[in-house]
């Protein structure tokens, strides 16, 4: 029979995956669908908490544990309300006083769980970026803001390299044990052109490319390289035709666990999962005998699962239903 995809197998990391792991994304939006996936399955992640970031200047800039407070140069009032160029618009406030403490205790708050993170999944969006002309610096978010205040530019792989390196020193500086993990978003940055989205991406890959060769700690998962390749048909995306659809992110996500989850990890997917088909099920008489004994059953295991994650918000659920 002629085969109609081009699989690929991913070699399992060394860098292995716990129930007890403590894990935090940063990145494109890419970032939020693998980081919130992860958080379904009872990890404990912090996903994407300055918002989304597309370049890896930006995402470096944030993340290191120098970045102490926003920089004071980089509020902007835009129709009444405040925004900083180094962050997402998730960062809005009608004062600038209270948009200053609401990023300055999201930094210090992920500066702190930095050294007992033994997992960062950094997710690259695009290697297009925007410079602020006064003051001169990158920018991760232009705000809506005039077009005549910034200058469009195309990052390197040397560029990229060379800052990741001071990053890698810092952060090691502050947790030794710290595993990173690379991809490149599967999402198409289609507004800058679809043959300038194809340097950006080369660029990302050949970065992550070099990046794991010469660190032992760095892992690269292909989430892109499935989207492109073994996903290469138009019904595994959105209506946009640019992101990928829920089916293409439950299956990225399933190779990832591949990858990336030890036995004991996968062992609790799989009990999880059953556990969360239970707990959608919708009974067509609820007070009925059969499913008053369905649900103590789930309250079982429940209760016999809670030894490994927090499960009290389904616990409380159920209990709300038993009559």
């Amino acid at each position: 029979m002629q085969n109609f995809r081009t699989t690929f197998s991913i070699p399992v990391s060394k860098h292995q995956i716990s129930l007890d792991s403590q894990l935090l994304t940063l990145g494109s939006c890419f970032a939020d669908v693998v980081g919130n996936q992860l958080r379904e399955n009872k990890l404990d992640i912090i996903v994407n908490p300055f918002g989304t970031l597309f370049n890896p200047l930006s995402i470096f800039k944030i993340i290191s544990p120098s970045y102490q407070e926003a920089d004071e140069r980089l509020f902007v009032e835009n129709q009444k309300l405040w925004f900083h160029y180094d962050f997402h618009s998730q960062f809005v406030s009608n004062s600038k006083e209270n948009l200053k403490e609401q990023i300055n205790q999201t930094i210090y708050a992920i500066n702190s769980l930095l050294p007992t993170t033994n997992h960062l999944i950094i997710t690259f969006g695009t290697a297009f970026i925007y410079k602020l002309l006064n003051p001169q610096t990158y920018i991760s978010n232009c705000h809506k803001m005039p077009n005549n205040l910034f200058e469009k530019d195309l990052l390197s792989v040397k560029d990229i390299c060379k800052a990741f390196a001071i990053l890698y020193e810092e952060l090691k500086g502050v947790n030794p044990d710290l595993k990173i993990i690379l991809t490149v978003s599967p999402v198409r940055h289609t507004r800058d052109g679809v043959p300038e989205n194809q340097v950006s991406k080369s660029i990302l890959r050949a970065t992550c490319h070099y990046l794991t060769t010469d660190y032992q700690d760095i892992t690269y998962f292909p989430s892109y390289e499935i989207m492109m390749d073994d996903l290469r048909d138009y019904r595994f995306y959105k209506a946009d035709l640019i992101h990928p659809n829920e089916v293409a992110e439950q299956y990225i996500f399933e190779k990832f666990a591949e990858t990336y989850f030890d036995d004991e990890l996968k062992d609790f997917i799989q009990e999880w999962t059953l556990i969360q088909s239970s707990l959608n099920h919708r009974p067509f008489n609820e007070k009925s005998e059969s499913h008053q004994a369905f649900l103590k059953k789930l309250l079982g295991d429940l209760m016999k699962i809670s030894q490994k994650a927090d499960v009290q918000e389904e616990v409380n659920f159920v209990r709300q239903k038993l009559i």
